[in-house]
């Protein structure tokens, strides 16, 4: 997946590292949508958002299923101010990524519990930032 060039404006940056939980929006083999929540991480300098997840789950065979198209959104709220991530997002079971997945999710949130054997990073290359009120 190639980057994008996108700007991510400093409150937003700063918004998105507070422990929050967020709702990821995938879209079924059928397009219609399948929303759930979910906890990620984002890197605003590579503007990469990664969230773990077991690749049984319906978000991340959404995600497999729409191929190098799949388009998904991000969406963390705190009352009225929100941001809105959406990009190009793919699955990936690769070790070195799911290890840096859980390192930025350990230093967001907590220590995740043991890795199922079929843990799953979700990658998602943001190439558009909506937000309100930051």
């Amino acid at each position: 997946m190639s980057r994008a060039r996108v700007e991510v404006p400093a409150g937003t940056g700063a918004f998105l590292t507070r422990p929050r939980t967020a709702t990821l929006t995938t879209l079924r083999p059928d397009g219609t949508p399948h929303v759930t929540p979910v906890r990620f991480t984002f890197d605003a300098a590579s503007v990469l958002a990664r969230v773990t997840t077991r690749a049984g789950t319906r978000k991340a065979r959404n995600v497999a299923a729409g191929g190098p198209a799949a388009r998904v959104a991000l969406c963390e709220a705190d009352g009225f101010r929100w941001v809105t991530l959406e990009g190009r997002a793919a699955v990936t079971d690769d070790p070195e990524r799911l290890a840096e997945a859980v390192r930025r999710y350990t230093a967001r949130y907590c220590t995740p519990p043991p890795n199922p054997l079929d843990l799953v990073v979700i990658e998602i290359v943001v190439d558009r930032v909506l937000s309100l009120n930051l």
